[in-house]
């Protein structure tokens, strides 16, 4: 899966950095010595393809992918229909219906949520099977943060969703001075944490609010 165009001019100049073809040969020798590699390789720019530049409203930042099998499919927090939701997801989902009282849906799949303009944005967007951030440090993070840098830049007011202390930190530098932009904060919605300040947030109305008080269409948060 090839992103979007809109998305290909703003960081085309990161696939020529040596980084990236860094990034390239890592990805090239794990298959080769038999490793599986989650998303499948249609879907690693997955969220630059569901959601057009021009088009986002809202970014949540997530952490890696899933590595269990059947789930992960480029998308943060999102699982693939017919996946039980994780953990995370169904917190995500309870703090969904107790701040907008929408129900929770059969399914763990947000590709609604990234066709009305919200990006779901991993910090690393491939690892291994099986084995929780073992593509880290190997120059992912250095384009995803290109992407979020193109995203403040952009001066349509935008919602950064950060949930946990991996996203807040990821951010801290590229939205330090923003002004246009509304940065929401809270626990990650993990199990470990959410009870310590993800539920009860309010992100999903305080985004909406936020986009209507600069005349952009709310988010239909509602699930398909």
């Amino acid at each position: 899966m090839k992103m979007q165009g809109c998305w290909k001019k703003r960081v085309k100049l990161e696939f020529e950095k040596p980084y990236m073809k860094e990034l390239q040969a890592f990805l090239s020798d794990e298959l080769t010595n038999g490793h599986t590699i989650y998303p499948s390789k249609e879907n690693v720019f997955k969220a630059l393809c569901a959601t057009c530049f021009e088009e986002v409203k809202v970014v949540i930042v997530g952490q890696d992918p899933y590595h269990n099998p059947d789930q992960a499919h480029g998308l943060s927090f999102s699982v693939k229909k017919g996946v039980k939701p994780p953990p995370s997801l169904q917190n995500i989902y309870k703090e969904l219906k107790d701040d907008l009282n929408i129900p929770t849906p059969s399914h763990g799949n947000l590709e609604s949520w990234a066709k009305n303009g919200v990006l779901l944005l991993n910090s690393t967007l491939t690892v291994r099977a099986n084995e929780p951030r073992s593509h880290y440090g190997k120059g992912w993070e250095q384009f995803t943060d290109a992407v979020i840098q193109a995203v403040a830049e952009q001066s349509t007011p935008t919602v950064f969703m950060l949930w946990g202390q991996h996203a807040q930190k990821k951010c801290e530098t590229i939205l330090a001075d923003t002004k246009q932009h509304l940065v929401l904060k809270a626990a990650h919605p993990s199990p470990f944490s959410a009870n310590t300040g993800f539920l009860g947030c309010k992100h999903f109305s305080k985004a909406n609010e936020f986009l209507s008080k600069n005349d952009i269409a709310p988010v239909n948060w509602q699930i398909d």
